[in-house]
């Protein structure tokens, strides 16, 4: 096992929060890169240490960290998504559209929620990471997304 750095706050720290509002205009099914904005808004907070919670307010749409370098990633794991949560599957629930119950079960097995550490004013991603608002929807949509972010 390698060595595990530990940072302390600096003595006298104190804990801050900030909340944000976020509301992303997707152009139907699939995948919104809203990482750049996300940036921004921490860096804007002033803390430098913490935690980042992004939570989606919606029950047909979702919140997903994946690669951002190759788009067929995202392609592929929205072809997996249409296997899993078939349009024509006999849904009883369909009075607002075919696309509106397999919306719900692809939200149901991805995320609304995401947590986030933030080191140095920036979220901790990974080289290849990036943050994504899921559509489950086949038309656009306005999509909220609140930010809650505790550090010093």
């Amino acid at each position: 096992m390698k060595s595990l750095d530990i940072e302390p706050l600096t003595e006298g720290s104190v804990t801050q929060q900030a909340n944000g509002r976020l509301v992303i205009e997707t152009r139907g099914q699939g995948f919104t890169d809203f990482t750049e904005a996300t940036s921004r808004w921490v860096f804007a907070t002033g803390i430098l240490h913490g935690l980042l919670t992004v939570f989606c307010r919606h029950t047909s749409a979702s919140l997903t960290i994946q690669e951002n370098a190759d788009p067929e990633v995202r392609a592929d794991l929205m072809t997996a998504l249409d296997r899993l949560a078939p349009r024509n599957a006999g849904y009883r629930h369909d009075m607002e559209g075919p696309d509106d119950m397999p919306a719900h079960v692809r939200a149901m097995v991805t995320a609304t929620s995401l947590s986030i550490p933030v080191l140095e004013g920036q979220m901790a991603l990974g080289t290849w990471q990036a943050l994504y608002l899921v559509e489950h929807r086949d038309r656009p949509h306005n999509r909220e997304i609140i930010f809650h972010l505790i550090g010093a």
